[in-house]
Parts: C-alpha cells; structure tokens; sequence
C-alpha cells in the first residue's frame, strides 16, 4: 500500500486505493479538480480520509464520490466537491470576531431607571452593551421588556462590577444617592457618567465624594425622550472628561462610552462644565422658563394657528412634560439662572415702558394736537361721582350741604 499527500482548499488529503483482487496497488499520482475536458465516470474506493490541518484530532472516514480520468496513461482521481467552506472543529474566523465583538461593549449600570434611563437604555441594548439599572422604585417588569438586569439593591448592582455607572437621577437628589451607593463594591478603575442638564454640580461633587481611582465623566445628552423619540441624528452631546487615566484600557473604555452617542448620529461637543453651564442658562433655562410662563396662559389651538403660534403650543407641550424638579434644578444649580430671571424682568419692563410710552405719545397728539387739550381733556374725562354715590347729578340742597 502506498499513499501521496495532496492539499486543496485547506484540507489535507490522505488517498489509498486497494485492489484486492489482483493483489497490486493502483496509487492516484495527482488529485484535481473536475474538468469538461474528456467524458468522466466515477469510481468507488476503498477507504478515503480527510483530516484538517488544524485540528489534533485524528483523521475520520468521509464517503465520497471520485471521478477517474484517463490522460497520458495515468490515473486521475478526483473527489466531487460538496461543499466550498468545510466546517472546522474550531472556527477560528467566527471566535475572533465574537471576540473583537466583546471587547468593544460595555457593561453598564444605570442608577436611576425613570423614564430617562429607560430612554437611554433601549439604545444601550440595541446596540449591544450589557445593562444593569438599580432605583428606588421597582421597574423589575419594565426592564425585563427591555432586556435590562434590574436590582432592587444597590449592593448587589455593585457586586456585578459594571465597567460604567450612569446616574441618571433627578438634580436634586443626585448627592443623596451618589452618597448612599456602596463604591467600596465596585472595581477601583469604574467609569462615572452622569447626564444631569446642569454640569458644574456633578463635576464637584464626583471629585468631592468618589476615590481618587475612579474616573469621572460629565456629559449632557441635550434632548430627552419627547425631542429624541425619532433618532439622535444631528442632536447635540455634550461632554467634559474630568478626570480619565492615562492607561489604554481607561482611555478606550471612555471613548466605547462616547461612541454610543456617535454611533447615534449625535453631534458630539466636547466642552467644559462652566462653559456648558453659562450656555445652558442662555438657552435651555430661558426655554423651559418661557414654556412653563406660557403654560400658565393656559393656551389653547384655534382653527385659525399660525406657524408662530403652533411654535409656541409645541413649546408649552414640550416643557410641560418635564417635572417640575429638572425646572427648579435647573434654576437652584446653576449659578447663571438668577441672572436670567433678573434679565427676564427687565426686558418685559422695557417692553412695557416702550409700549406706554408710544401710546402716551399718541394721546399727547390727541389731546393737545388741534389747540383745544382742554375741551379735549374734558371730554376724555371719565364723568365726575356726586356725593351721594349713585352717578345722578346732586340737588340743589345736596350741592349746598
């Protein structure tokens, strides 16, 4: 018995073929592919093996069909192939993909799972990272729809050790419940996130409170679930890195985080907090504060709307959907907002002023424009009350008592 080694399309092929019956063996001198060259009919062989190159396992019976072409007086064996990809034992390609897959996804706890973190994490799921939540009211049900691990303690959130935590809390209460998480549980090198509408806050108190070794990022998504229910494309995403490490893995893990927001389309800012609260008070204070005075008109559409005031409706609708809480926090957090109130007042009071004092011109013209102010002044006069109160004209005996 003799046999020859050929390779083909990644796979080492053992070939024997035996003839019992004259006692002599028949050795294939080279393995092709099939050809239309000359007619070609199959032949049964004995034993055929197959046995990958990668694999330590040993070599195990296939059966195949060969084809036998006869050129130049020898024997041409070829195998019908079935198939252009054979399954490997491991597949490399498939393990380094679900690996590179992995290492670009995130582990992260949202803390504070109200609608704004359930917001967030439909897109976390979707695109891939895996999300824990923990809040003081119980969304196990909610999160479960979503596909998000809910723990109704903090402790045991931590002890998963997410790579992130996203605090997602109201303004107000974000130092209660920064203070009352269990950091002694988390991994030393944690990401810190928050998404708060005021920045200079959070930023002082991750440093005042959180160990030297966590990192810290501040970060405004500038829309929420009303403003960005139909994409984040174009919105903008406001972030400051306080404090990163310097090794690789903390500087990628940062950039992982950032790019679920671009990879969302989101207009990406980097920008400090102080700059970022100054805008703020410019833009979404005066925004919420002149929605919220509008809701109180208690403006209703008319079958006659203007683009303006359908403007002004969406911005009543807009606002008023927020809690009452972002408002206040909004103004009690940052430092810039009582300089927007103060600035409100004064420009409707030279508003005002304007208005009166082209209307008291008009009058002035009225009454004073054709030489006759007095007559004119009486005549605008509103009438004079007697003394007994009932707008009749007084008697004679009144006029004298």
């Amino acid at each position: 018995m003799d046999h020859r080694l050929k390779s083909f399309w990644g796979l080492s092929v053992h070939f024997y073929s035996c003839n019992e019956h004259c006692g002599s063996s028949r050795i294939a001198k080279m393995l092709t592919l099939p050809s239309m060259e000359t007619p070609i009919k199959p032949v049964s062989l004995h034993k055929t093996q197959f046995c990958s190159p990668f694999s330590s396992m040993s070599a195990f019976s296939l059966p195949a069909t060969f084809r036998v072409k006869q050129r130049a007086s020898k024997l041409f064996v070829m195998p019908r192939i079935r198939a252009l990809d054979a399954a490997q034992p491991f597949d490399y390609e498939a393990r380094i993909m679900e690996a590179h897959e992995k290492s670009s996804k995130l582990k992260i706890g949202i803390v504070g799972f109200g609608n704004y973190g359930q917001f967030l994490a439909k897109a976390l799921i979707r695109q891939g990272h895996t999300v824990l939540a923990h809040s003081r009211s119980d969304y196990s049900d909610i999160a479960v729809k979503i596909g998000v691990s809910f723990f109704r303690d903090p402790h045991d959130l931590c002890e998963e050790h997410p790579e992130v935590i996203l605090l997602c809390t109201s303004i107000i209460s974000t130092e209660s419940v920064l203070r009352s998480l269990p950091t002694q549980r988390l991994k030393r090198n944690t990401l810190f996130v928050d998404v708060l509408s005021v920045k200079e806050f959070p930023r002082n108190l991750f440093l005042q409170i959180l160990p030297q070794e966590f990192d810290v990022l501040c970060t405004h998504p500038m829309f929420g679930p009303e403003s960005g229910k139909d994409g984040w494309k174009g919105l903008p995403f406001v972030y400051e890195k306080v404090r990163i490490g310097s090794d690789e893995y903390k500087e990628d893990r940062c950039q992982k985080f950032l790019d679920i927001f671009a990879k969302e389309g989101c207009r990406m800012v980097e920008m400090s907090c102080s700059e970022h609260d100054r805008h703020a008070a410019e833009s979404q204070f005066i925004t919420h504060t002149v929605g919220r005075m509008l809701g109180k008109l208690e403006l209703q559409s008319t079958p006659i709307n203007t683009k303006g005031y359908e403007t002004l409706l969406n911005l009543v609708e807009n606002t008023s959907g927020d809690s009452f809480d972002l408002y206040y926090g909004l103004f009690m957090y940052n430092v810039n907002s009582t300089g927007q109130i103060e600035r409100l007042d004064a420009a409707f009071d030279s508003l005002k002023r304007q208005l009166y004092g082209h209307l008291h011109d008009i009058l002035r013209k009225q009454l004073f424009g054709n030489g006759k102010g007095s007559e004119n002044l009486q005549r605008l006069a509103p009438p004079a009350v007697s003394r007994n109160g009932y707008g009749q004209e007084a008697t004679a005996c009144e006029v004298k008592q």
